[in-house]
This record gives structure tokens, sequence and C-alpha cells, in this order.
């Protein structure tokens, strides 16, 4: 993970290759421009990457995630990571998760949807949660990547370093 991280750290010294595709789009019209969401991606990426992000109702989220993570109930971000250098992977967003979730956290739509494509495109890289050393590193790295968008500090009670 170290290598991994130190690369996302050397990433704008170039834009990395990005083929995306957008599934669901047209269901939810809150989503903000095509261009706005592959920025915020790009972002997280250390690496070139085919993806694709699909946003969903709370039924197939469900659903998704009941089969693949045997949870019943949605969640918000579902990566399906097949490689990692270069990057192939699928994102699945719950959008009335995601509603929910930014009222309760008092955040903008906007600001937390940026946050889970940020946080699914570092799954996609290797990135996890499932200890407190991983879940540190990459909420660290989470916070670069959307500070350096313009966003406020997506963990404000802890004391992650804003610049690399």
């Amino acid at each position: 993970m170290k290598k991994l991280e130190k690369k996302c750290r050397n990433k704008k010294t170039f834009q990395h290759v990005l083929q995306i595709g957008f599934q669901g789009i047209s269901r939810f019209k809150q989503l903000p421009a095509r261009q706005t969401m592959v920025r915020w991606i790009q972002g997280a990426l250390s690496t070139d990457a085919t993806m694709t992000v699909r946003f969903v109702e709370e039924e197939e989220g469900r659903q998704l995630n009941a089969q693949y993570r045997g949870k019943d109930y949605a969640t918000n971000v579902l990566t399906f990571d097949y490689a990692h250098e270069p990057v192939i992977a699928d994102l699945v967003i719950c959008v009335p998760v995601l509603v929910r979730e930014s009222e309760q956290q008092n955040k903008t739509f906007k600001e937390h949807l940026a946050h889970l494509l940020v946080h699914g495109t570092l799954h996609a890289q290797g990135y996890d949660h499932m200890d407190d050393e991983e879940a540190t590193e990459m909420e660290q790295e989470e916070t670069y990547v959307l500070t350096a968008l313009g966003f406020e500090v997506p963990y404000p009670d802890r004391d992650y370093k804003l610049s690399k």
C-alpha cells in the first residue's frame, strides 16, 4: 500500500487516462454534470483506469450488497475492483442512501457524492479500511484528495494533513 500511496502523492505531475461510463444518470436529476464527477474521480487516481459508475435505487443497492457482501441492506457505495494497475472497476452509488447520509451528516449532496466517488476510486486502487491502520491511511488520502478538489475536510475530528 505504501508504494501506491507514494504514487498518489505524485499524481499532480500528469493526468491519467480515464475511460468512464455512467449508468442511471437520467433517473437522478440532482446529479452534477458528468465532467464534474470525472474530475473528482481523476483527483483520486494514481494510474490509468477504465471504470463504470452506476447510480441505483435502494432496492437494487440492497440486492447487490446482499449478493456480493452478504449484507441485506443498501449501502452508499460498492466497489467492484477487477484490476489495480491499470484500474478496472465498477462503482455502484445508491442515491437514496447518499441523500439520507448527506442530510444526517449535514453535508450537501454534492459534497457527499464527491466523497463517495473518491472513496470508491481509492478502493478500486487497493485501499481498504478493514483495520485501524488501513482506515487511517485511506482517510488521509481521502482528506488530501477532497481538500485538493476544494471540499471541506471530510473528517474534521481527525488531524490529517491537508497537503503532501
